[in-house]
């Protein structure tokens, strides 16, 4: 169920606000910058990224770098919690073909997705107060595993991330993507860990999640989650079928629910296995 942020008709997820609109796609590196787009077009795609570059598809720390660079100079990135951790894990250890520093989804296998850059510094920009050392994390649709170990680094090793998707093949590449980064210690000594299962139902073993973040959108949020989620706990979850919203949803001390929407999205289906399998 990792399926986040594929875009439908080759569009990027949007901001509600028409001031704050992300539909864009970017590469990195040109030593010049081309004319910039007409007015109208600059107020609708604040996040656009005049920079034009050679495509790069083998791992750089370097690289990976420059990518978060842009992301921060552009508004994505802005602490610097968040710049540190995705300038540790390399996103291209996560892409097994494509261009991993390009600002678009890429496919990971069995019509899944990796998300692009700037959803990944969205979620963790909005999780990051809930990725405290020691806390717990749950990824719904792991997928690549690349924020999944993100999360690990954040929470550390008295913390615990978990990545669960019910592709039992994508879970075995996450595995292999995370022992190639900066985040294997923290899956071998178990802090992180992968499962194969239902995303739709949550992991009851590690719960209650001061953090989680739900990688494709489902028509409503499932209950399963909603109750594992910790008092002061928040959520990040894409709801809706065709017309999507990234809702936040926060956990009250006294068990009640604070929801808001925080962008509008598109997002592939949190569905079964079988369907997920079957594609579109």
């Amino acid at each position: 169920m990792c399926l986040a942020a594929a875009c439908a008709s080759a569009t990027l997820a949007r901001r509600l606000s028409p001031s704050t609109a992300l539909p864009r796609r970017f590469l990195l590196g040109a030593p010049t910058r081309p004319s910039p787009p007409p007015p109208l077009l600059r107020r609708c795609l604040p996040f656009h990224f005049y920079h034009m570059a050679q495509y790069w598809t083998q791992p750089s720390l370097d690289r990976n770098k420059a990518m978060v660079e842009y992301l921060k100079q552009y508004g994505a990135v802005r602490t610097d919690k968040v710049k540190e951790v995705m300038e540790t894990i390399d996103r291209a250890l996560f892409v097994p073909e494509g261009t991993p520093y390009i600002d678009s989804p890429m496919p990971i296998g069995f019509n899944a997705t990796i998300s692009a850059p700037h959803m990944h510094a969205t979620c963790l920009e909005l999780l990051k107060d809930h990725l405290q050392p020691g806390m717990h994390a749950l990824d719904v649709g792991s997928g690549s595993g690349y924020l999944t170990a993100c999360f690990a680094m954040m929470v550390g090793p008295e913390g615990r991330a978990v990545g669960i998707e019910h592709v039992p093949e994508i879970v075995a590449s996450s595995v292999e993507n995370v022992q190639r980064s900066a985040a294997a210690p923290l899956l071998r000594d178990g802090s992180l860990s992968f499962h194969v299962t239902d995303g739709r139902l949550g992991f009851p073993d590690a719960a209650p999640y001061d953090a989680i973040h739900v990688g494709a959108a489902a028509p409503e949020i499932p209950q399963p989650l909603l109750d594992q989620l910790k008092p002061g706990g928040r959520m990040v979850i894409p709801v809706g079928t065709y017309s999507q919203d990234l809702q936040v949803v926060d956990k009250n001390t006294d068990g009640s629910f604070s929801v808001r929407s925080d962008a509008a999205v598109r997002y592939v289906p949190l569905t079964s296995r079988a369907a997920q399998l079957q594609g579109p």
